[in-house]
């Protein structure tokens, strides 16, 4: 797997490139790396699509401040990645948290996007109390793994799907950062995502972002928003419906009728 290092005016940023063809930026939720892409991105490579995965600050090899920063600054380090590579304009998939940071990217350098794939698209309609207690309590490095998977299954996953496939890959102290810098970050400066159009897919038993905001989303931008709602699907989402979300954004991607930005 190449791995490219991007050295910013202010972070050094790990990008794992896979595939060839037409550029899609990956970035990944709430403390968390872009690994969690990797079936996602075996189908979009089989499309015929060349997967960029961005680690953000402070995962994996990442590096940079994440203290007095907004969602802004994280979306001009993934607008530097595409400028450095030279691989814009791009289409680019953000999963929960990563969806804030994409919506930014496309706000602030619409030049460099040319659809955009939200994936558990929160910010406006809140979590449901005891999932966003127990997702901060996911990332106590004081848990045992009994407790941290109970949490998992409670706050990211639908009942009944299995919360193993993400007891691993955390970065607690990242993600706290994290909710510090989306809460620096007023939501009126990113939701509508620029002028891009977008693909909503999100999880009807999301309990961190409810199946409202991607509504919210559809029911204001209809003329350039596709929503699908996904059943036996939670925040994580990822590894509860691989195939369906595969198939989706393939579809999405090689509609020649959705208008690029």
């Amino acid at each position: 797997m190449p791995v490219k290092i991007i050295t910013t005016a202010d972070a050094v940023i790990e990008v794992e490139v896979h595939g060839d063809g037409d550029p899609v930026v990956l970035l990944p939720s709430l403390g968390r790396g872009c690994a969690d892409f990797a079936l996602l991105t075996r189908s979009l490579c089989e499309g015929g699509f060349c997967c960029l995965g961005v680690n953000p600050r402070q995962i994996g090899n990442s590096q940079g401040s994440l203290s007095e920063i907004t969602l802004r600054d994280l979306a001009a380090d993934v607008a530097a990645v595409i400028t450095s590579l030279d691989a814009g304009p791009v289409h680019v998939i953000g999963h929960a948290f990563g969806n804030r940071v994409a919506r930014c990217l496309s706000t602030d350098r619409p030049d460099l996007v040319r659809r955009l794939v939200l994936l558990a698209a929160g910010g406006r309609f809140p979590p449901e109390t005891e999932a966003g207690d127990a997702m901060l309590r996911v990332l106590s490095e004081s848990l045992t793994l009994l407790e941290r998977m109970t949490l998992i299954q409670k706050a990211l996953f639908a009942d009944g799907s299995n919360a193993q496939a993400w007891s691993d890959g955390w970065w607690p102290q990242t993600g706290l950062a994290q909710i510090t810098i989306a809460k620096a970050t007023v939501a009126e400066q990113w939701w509508a995502g620029g002028d891009a159009s977008m693909l909503v897919i999100q999880g009807l038993a999301d309990r961190l972002a409810p199946p409202a905001n991607g509504r919210s989303l559809n029911d204001e931008f209809p003329h350039r928003t596709r929503l699908v709602e996904l059943a036996n699907a939670g925040h994580a989402m990822l590894p509860e419906q691989p195939v369906a979300i595969a198939d989706t954004v393939l579809a999405y991607l090689g509609d020649n009728s959705v208008d690029d930005g």
